[in-house]
């Protein structure tokens, strides 16, 4: 009898059919519906990102949704927003017409610090629907979606913050709609993934860094458990996923601090400034100074 080999999870690290992996620095993108699915005749296979929102704009058209072993055909118009870490596959009729929205997770993160229940509330996959009544509504988010597309283009003063106002109001929006409608729910069913979400949570809200053991235990999982479900959902391992928040976060404080590279190392909990400089340069092919030169 042959060895039954778990296929790997589809994955990418920026929008789908992107090989090359997508920086960890705050990422904005906006695009017509049409302009990636055509490419992949319509059809978008089930598939994560690890760490990208996308928020759906459905003006008209045939979609179905696909999520873990569940599927669901939508009738426009309608919104589907999709959190880091959830399955999801999508097959277009040729006339559909939107935008997808795609946001990293650190802008989300800075969008809402102080909101725990609205981050909860963006941590499932939804489907809003506008289909029998509040076409006024959806009318007023594709107003959101143009204004967005308009700033993300140009080249206006303070771009930036314009543009956390723009998505602030948009995610707000979100959330005050799927509190009065009756918003669809796809839920995921997928083990590896609810375990992997989880995880990725853990390690994003953790104060201080911790062993993957630790993590495990808080998971109710083996650390050999763990290893096989982030490599399965994402191909790296439960460590590198770790070691590569703490660099993330190192490049916050060389970006926007003055604190020296020996005092970073030692916020972020490493015993070693020279281990910290090795793994960042690792990660980064620059190192720490290299990099906080970039961005000065």
């Amino acid at each position: 009898m042959g060895t039954m080999v778990k296929k790997k999870i589809l994955h990418f690290d920026g929008l789908y059919g992107d090989l090359a992996p997508q920086g960890k620095e705050a990422y904005i993108f906006l695009e017509l519906i049409k302009t990636r699915s055509e490419t992949f005749d319509w059809v978008v296979k089930p598939h994560i990102h690890s760490q990208l929102y996308q928020v759906f704009c459905i003006e008209s058209g045939k979609v179905i949704l696909e999520a873990s072993e569940n599927s669901a055909t939508l009738k426009p118009p309608c919104i589907i927003i999709i959190p880091p870490g959830t399955m999801h596959g999508l097959r277009y009729s040729p006339d559909v017409k939107g935008h997808i929205l795609t946001m990293s997770d650190n802008v989300f993160d800075e969008l809402f610090p102080g909101s725990a229940s609205l981050l909860l509330h963006f941590d499932d996959l939804q489907v809003i629907s506008f289909e029998k009544k509040g076409r006024n509504d959806f009318t007023a988010f594709i107003g959101l979606i143009e204004k967005i597309n308009a700033e993300l283009f140009g080249e206006q003063a303070e771009k930036q913050l314009m543009l956390y106002a723009l998505l602030s109001q948009l995610f707000i929006a979100l959330f005050r709609k799927s509190e009065t409608v009756a918003a669809g729910s796809l839920k995921d069913t997928n083990q590896t993934l609810h375990f992997y979400r989880r995880f990725i949570q853990l390690v994003k809200n953790a104060k201080s860094p911790r062993s993957i053991p630790i993590y495990s235990k808080e998971l109710g999982i083996s650390a050999v458990h763990l290893n096989r479900i982030c490599n399965q959902a994402c191909g790296k391992s439960a460590l590198l996923i770790v070691q590569e928040h703490l660099v993330q976060q190192s490049k916050n404080y060389l970006a926007h601090s003055s604190y020296s590279i020996s005092e970073i190392a030692y916020l972020l909990n490493f015993e070693y400034p020279n281990y910290f400089a090795r793994l960042f340069k690792k990660l980064n092919g620059i190192s720490p100074k290299e990099y906080r030169r970039m961005k000065r």
